[in-house]
């Protein structure tokens, strides 16, 4: 993502009268931008935040994560989860893992987190869980197939959250303007929206973050 949606001063402000970041998701946050690609993939001090408190709120006792990235929102999630609680997180590039792993210990979290490399797709139905929280923040145009791997292995109560949902502000575009990626995203919105086993809302944080509640098999 590049655009920034909301006014850089506003969300200056926003972080300024938000808890602050531990020092290892400050640290994280540091060494993501100066020696990863792509350093705006990170959730950040905001939607980390937020990440947090949801969990923190749920409490969850399992959560599957598809997109690790350096960890940063596995950190913010995990801080929620029950006693003897595990989360699951995916990702295809093993080249991060060990980063990953370092924080996980530094967070005091590398018992609660359980990595996975490879395609999501491929691990997904061999992770032996009942989810009480999904995270989904990885390839754009898979988000759909993403949503129907766990949509009816979840229990009525579980959240579903989905990134990145206003893809840089495309999905406001034509539809032959969006790229391969916007309309992917846009195709996802819809077809949450008219499912009618969930409730949800989008909110305009970051580049914005769908919370969806399963209310009905």
């Amino acid at each position: 993502m590049t655009t920034q949606l909301i006014p850089a001063t506003i969300e200056s402000y926003a972080c300024d009268y938000s808890s602050e970041e531990s020092n290892v998701l400050a640290q994280l946050n540091r060494e993501t931008h100066l020696k990863v690609n792509l350093p705006i993939m990170l959730s950040g001090h905001l939607q980390g935040k937020v990440l947090e408190f949801i969990s923190q709120m749920i409490q969850p006792k399992h959560v599957l994560e598809i997109g690790t990235y350096t960890g940063y929102s596995a950190i913010c999630l995990a801080v929620g989860l029950k006693e003897n609680g595990l989360l699951h997180t995916i990702d295809i590039n093993e080249e991060l893992y060990d980063m990953c792993q370092s924080y996980f210990e530094k967070a005091g979290l590398s018992k609660k987190i359980i990595q996975h490399i490879g395609h999501a797709a491929e691990i997904i139905p061999r992770i032996d869980c009942i989810f009480d929280l999904v995270f989904i923040d990885a390839d754009k145009q898979n988000y759909h197939l993403y949503y129907d791997l766990v949509i009816d292995q979840l229990p009525i109560g579980a959240y579903i959250l989905a990134d990145n949902v206003l893809y840089d502000g495309e999905v406001l575009l034509e539809q032959e303007k969006q790229s391969k990626n916007a309309k992917a995203i846009q195709a996802f919105n819809e077809k949450t929206r008219a499912d009618h086993r969930v409730i949800q809302v989008l909110l305009p944080i970051r580049d914005g973050l769908l919370l969806m509640k399963k209310i009905s098999d």
